[in-house]
């Protein structure tokens, strides 16, 4: 089933009907009219899967996945154009030039955290570089997967365009599959079963694989609005996003006052008990919610720390004075449970980080501009934000991609259409004059004094 679905897809391919830019921008723009006529549907299987907020799946994934399709499509001329480079004086009279073209057939695996934007958005982009693709869904989002199996086919190209639904037994046969392209976001484990089976192929990856992402906070800045960013970042989508403020590091003067600070935002954004509040989400299954649960013994509750199994719940939780070596530290918590960890100096805080693989972003909350700089320099990330949290998410002007342990490659806009295309050198010369001749053997020396003086001039 897996192999003939692919080998579909390589006939399409092969066939040429995915290059031409009129298809490409028909896909993109059918990909719009499927997210827009079928909201509320996208809004019940969220609900029915994670217990996610109505805005945030309009806000942070129908309109973020129409939004990347729209840029990509009104910029395909300019980026699938010859791109004249200078060549060389040894090789005049000649040119050179690169050109996009598609990889061929793409797999996208999904994650459940953000089930339709990270299976449609990295979509937009293998579509915009004109390939075919195999979209596979999370089966931890169940309602959401067969939403996208059952539109996709009705809106897109469906000899180009294909889903497999299915759990871990069905993405490892699809990976014994040869692709072209793999696109995979989620767990670190995971993704180096992804690029071990690649590794079989030699099959180009990108890994989008999360991580402890740090916030540091000194006494420099407004702590309410250092605070109500902090929390935002962290407790969207019940703090199941892989760039969400993971752990604080906190100068010992604001720590106190800031734990006590994200607790108020957290009580202005969803009310004295936020279980009744319909901005604030639920954990995906009964097996993180557990892990989960195991975090929480480490500091002092500031506030939360409250759950509720049957409805796989966890309060909006701050720890204060959590010890480097807890359990909530060693594991990506992806819950809504944020430690607050005291460090003497920023010094300290780089030294902390710095001393862990490198996460998907880290968020810096100071306006010294010495302090800012130390970061952006000493530290490695996939992301850096000064004063606010999310922000590399919501747009296509950015790449968004890991380093190291947080993952490899990136997309969004430009980056992402480069990240599904072969970038192709083309190079050309008249035959006449022949002025290669001038480096054909033998090579005395006049021709080589000749040679080394024109690569000078290169």
């Amino acid at each position: 089933m897996f192999s003939e679905s692919v080998t579909q897809l390589k006939h399409a391919y092969a066939s040429g009907r995915t290059r031409p830019l009129a298809w490409r921008r028909a896909q993109l723009d059918a990909l719009r009219r499927l997210l827009a006529k079928h909201t509320q549907d996208f809004i019940a299987a969220e609900t029915a899967d994670l217990g996610k907020p109505a805005a945030e799946t309009v806000l942070m994934e129908l309109n973020l996945v129409s939004s990347e399709a729209r840029f990509v499509r009104h910029r395909l001329r300019s980026w699938t154009a010859r791109h004249p480079q200078p060549m060389p004086w040894a090789l005049q009279p000649a040119a050179g030039w690169t050109i996009a073209e598609p990889k061929g057939v793409v797999l996208i695996i999904a994650p459940w955290n953000y089930p339709v934007l990270l299976a449609l958005e990295p979509l937009a982009d293998a579509l915009a570089a004109g390939n075919a693709v195999c979209i596979k869904p999370s089966e931890l989002a169940p309602h959401t997967s067969q939403l996208i199996a059952e539109l996709v086919p009705r809106y897109l190209d469906g000899e180009a365009i294909t889903v497999v639904e299915g759990g871990a037994e069905e993405t490892g046969r699809l990976l014994e599959c040869e692709f072209d392209h793999i696109f995979y976001t989620g767990g670190e484990r995971v993704g180096k079963i992804v690029m071990t089976a690649a590794a079989k192929h030699l099959t180009p990856v990108t890994l989008e694989l999360g991580g402890k992402s740090p916030c540091f906070v000194d006494s420099t800045v407004n702590l309410n609005v250092a605070a109500r960013r902090i929390a935002w970042g962290k407790f969207s989508n019940a703090g199941q996003t892989c760039v969400a403020p993971d752990y604080v590091l906190a100068t010992a003067d604001i720590a106190q006052a800031l734990a006590e600070r994200i607790a108020l935002a957290v009580t202005e954004f969803y009310g004295e008990n936020p279980a009744m509040s319909p901005d604030y989400g639920r954990i995906v299954n009964d097996r993180h919610f557990d892990r989960l649960c195991g975090l929480m013994s480490d500091g002092r509750v500031v506030c939360g720390g409250t759950v509720d199994r049957e409805a796989r719940y966890i309060a909006p939780t701050v720890l204060l004075g959590t010890r480097p070596d807890a359990p909530v530290m060693q594991e990506e918590i992806f819950g809504p449970v944020l430690p607050i960890l005291v460090v003497e100096d920023v010094e300290s805080a780089i030294r902390f980080i710095k001393d862990r693989p490198h996460p998907l972003a880290a968020y810096v909350f100071s306006n010294r501009r010495a302090v800012r700089r130390a970061f952006e320099c000493q530290t490695s990330s996939g992301a850096l934000g000064y004063s606010l949290t999310l922000a590399q998410l919501l747009s296509s002007r950015l790449p968004f991609g890991g380093v190291g342990a947080s993952g490899m490659g990136a997309y969004h806009g430009k980056a992402g259409f480069d990240t599904m295309s072969h970038i192709k050198t083309v190079v050309s010369k008249p035959q006449f004059p022949d002025t290669l001749q001038m480096i054909y053997p033998p090579l005395h020396t006049v021709r080589t004094a000749l040679i080394t003086l024109l690569s000078k001039l290169s």
